[in-house]
């Protein structure tokens, strides 16, 4: 049985303001943002603490936001894994807004009403305008989820942590949790500078393969370090 970490990026300006933020720029953490990344990183370092040097794999979106985060755990984890490095990965982008990008949800809905309350019911198959659906993420993002699983799940003490994004995050456990994967959005939140742990097991019960929650969308705390 292995560890899984799904881990949001920290903080981003758009984050702070509440507006999308996909793939049509690349913004990096704010000052917050990185003093969030710096105690998740610890956050996630005690989490590994009664695992003697685990083997370790750390996977990033390409987004600077998420690399910056990743770059924070890498450094936290140093002393606990011997070379870690975070492998970036293409597949793990966020969902594509389209038109939606750098809008607020109220700005999405008053520019596309329908379309936005359709997109709010189903996300997993409607698109957002010139953008992706979150069977466009899956499609993109599983692939690269499963191999990080199967390499943790089939030996003890294995660790990989993926860095990634809202929308990745939230149908990915959808997935490894066997729900519904258009009620990814009303099911499950992750903050920014979250992350969820989960333990894979070697069934395969669901999509995505056994998993057990141990933490859901946990944020590390003042003082953490």
């Amino acid at each position: 049985m292995g560890l899984l970490f799904l881990v949001r990026h920290a903080t981003t300006a758009a984050s702070a303001a509440g507006r999308n933020l996909g793939q049509r720029s690349d913004a990096g953490l704010t000052e917050d943002g990185l003093r969030l990344a710096e105690r998740l990183a610890c956050a996630i370092a005690r989490e590994l603490l009664p695992l003697p040097r685990p083997a370790l794999r750390l996977v990033t979106s390409p987004a600077r936001r998420c690399q910056d985060t990743a770059a924070s755990i890498a450094r936290a984890l140093d002393g606990s894994s011997a070379g870690v490095v975070a492998r970036v990965e293409a597949g793990l982008r966020e969902l594509d807004y389209g038109s939606w990008d750098g809008l607020t949800p109220d700005e999405c809905r008053r520019r596309d009403p329908e379309l936005r309350a359709a997109w709010e019911a189903d996300p997993y198959t409607v698109r957002a305008p010139s953008g992706e659906s979150g069977a466009d993420v899956a499609a993109r993002s599983f692939p690269v989820l499963t191999a990080a699983e199967d390499w943790a799940r089939h030996n003890d003490g294995r660790v990989v942590i993926v860095v990634s994004h809202n929308h990745v995050i939230r149908i990915r456990l959808a997935a490894l949790l066997g729900l519904p994967l258009r009620d990814y959005r009303r099911r499950f939140a992750v903050d920014p500078g979250s992350y969820s742990l989960l333990m894979l097991g070697t069934d395969r019960l669901t999509e995505g393969g056994g998993a057990t929650v141990r933490r859901l969308g946990a944020l590390a705390q003042d003082g953490e370090c």
